[in-house]
């Protein structure tokens, strides 16, 4: 289980959980070291019963030299919940080492600009439309104007 960890661990995180992921930049995407991590198993909470109350399977992992500490609950099983505490544990650190140039942060940046990009063209067809608008009236463009 641990080599295929090590294995899932030196890829750039996965590109299904965002929309758009053209142009990232993943040089700066840092890497887990299995001795940096301190992991340890606990008993979860929130609903589920005695399946939840009974088993230690939600993931408590604490990276040592930033002190980053990430705990994972999302599954029933303690292995699906080691490998998403990893996942979410590279993307707080490089969230962290990174700041404005981590993956989330391109993200964001490329969603706003095609927001923008997007707001830009509709502005610019409403004004295409109301000056069709005005070049069509029968009128000359002069009703509901005085004369």
């Amino acid at each position: 289980m641990l080599r295929g960890l090590v294995r899932l661990l030196a890829l750039p995180p996965p590109a299904a959980r965002y929309k758009s992921t053209a142009n990232l930049d993943y040089s700066r995407y840092p890497t887990l070291q299995e001795s940096e991590i301190e992991e340890t198993f606990t008993r979860g909470s929130g609903p589920g019963g005695q399946a939840v109350n009974k088993t230690s399977n939600c993931v408590f992992l604490r990276h040592l030299p930033t002190n980053i500490t990430i705990k994972c609950h999302t599954h029933r099983l303690a292995s699906k919940n080691r490998v998403e505490a990893r996942k979410l544990l590279l993307e707080k650190l490089d969230a962290h080492i990174n700041g404005e140039h981590s993956i989330a942060a391109q993200i964001k940046a490329q969603e706003q600009r095609k927001s923008t990009e997007r707001r830009r063209r509709q502005g610019k067809l409403q004004e295409m439309k109301k000056s069709w608008q005005e070049r069509e009236r029968p009128d000359g463009g002069t009703e509901g104007k005085n004369k």
